[in-house]
């Protein structure tokens, strides 16, 4: 429900975070439309597993992934599996983007990755989109990015294997944390998959024996990009071409060091 969990810090975001946050979505504000958002953001750490909502909550707060953190949408079904419909990092935000009012959660966020996230009030957010058409504009061109992932997903999770959107996800992953050792355990990655540990410790397996990643104790390592690359469905390809069309410069690359990707008051990357 966006409230202060057990064991979170909630601090106001100061200079430093805002200027080296990590968060690309909000760095391509240009500086007086971020002064709208600055005083109001407010930065918090959640462990991975962590969960921001649950479907029918009120959305009251929108997050902004900084550095390496990554929050995935989950859709939970009737026989208690749950299904992973997209990953948001640092080019993103998770919450109440578009729409005003009274908005409830549909899928389940949870934190996959852990690391920091600002937050702020939707009422906030509101506010700032009625004062400045620019940011405003970028809000709903990120809703269209957000929503070409959601079109992807499902095309890809009804064509492609699991060992290709395995690849995929770590792929779009190490894009977007720029980490090679993902904080990431395999029950974790087969819940997002769907299945089982034991069907995804095999498709590790044999992902190990090409070279392309390692397990480690409570993390995996990607090895070879370009091995796992074609182990991978070009899903994640087409969405960062579709980001680059509408919102460039704001999709990450795993070339970047995770948090130079970061709000910046020197002029945005994209301008609407």
């Amino acid at each position: 429900m966006g409230f202060q969990g057990k064991g979170e810090r909630v601090q106001a975001a100061s200079a430093d975070d805002t200027s080296s946050g990590g968060n690309n979505l909000l760095g391509a504000l240009r500086p007086s439309d971020f002064g709208l958002l600055r005083a109001h953001l407010r930065r918090i750490d959640r462990a991975g597993g962590s969960v921001l909502y649950e479907p029918g909550d009120d959305v009251r707060h929108v997050y902004f992934p900084c550095g390496p953190a990554l929050v995935s949408f989950m859709v939970p079904l009737e026989d208690g599996r749950q299904v992973e419909i997209t990953t948001i990092g640092r080019e993103g935000a998770v919450g109440g983007i578009v729409s005003q009012g009274r908005l409830p959660a549909f899928a389940r966020a949870v934190v996959q990755v852990s690391g920091p996230l600002l937050r702020l009030d939707c009422a906030e957010l509101d506010r700032a989109k009625a004062a400045s058409p620019p940011l405003r504009n970028l809000f709903a061109r990120y809703a269209d990015c957000l929503l070409s992932q959601v079109f992807q997903s499902v095309a890809c999770n009804a064509t492609h294997d699991i060992e290709q959107r395995t690849a995929k996800w770590l792929l779009a992953a190490f894009d977007r944390t720029g980490e090679e050792d993902l904080r990431l355990t395999q029950e974790q990655l087969a819940a997002m998959m769907g299945v089982g540990r034991s069907y995804i410790s095999r498709v590790i397996r044999q992902m190990q024996e090409a070279g392309a990643v390692e397990p480690r104790r409570g993390r995996l390592r990607i090895r070879d990009g370009e091995r796992l690359g074609t182990i991978s469905c070009g899903c994640h390809l087409s969405v960062r071409r579709h980001f680059d069309d509408v919102l460039s410069g704001v999709y990450p690359n795993g070339n970047e060091v995770a948090g130079h990707g970061a709000i910046v008051t020197n002029g945005p990357a994209f301008r609407p």
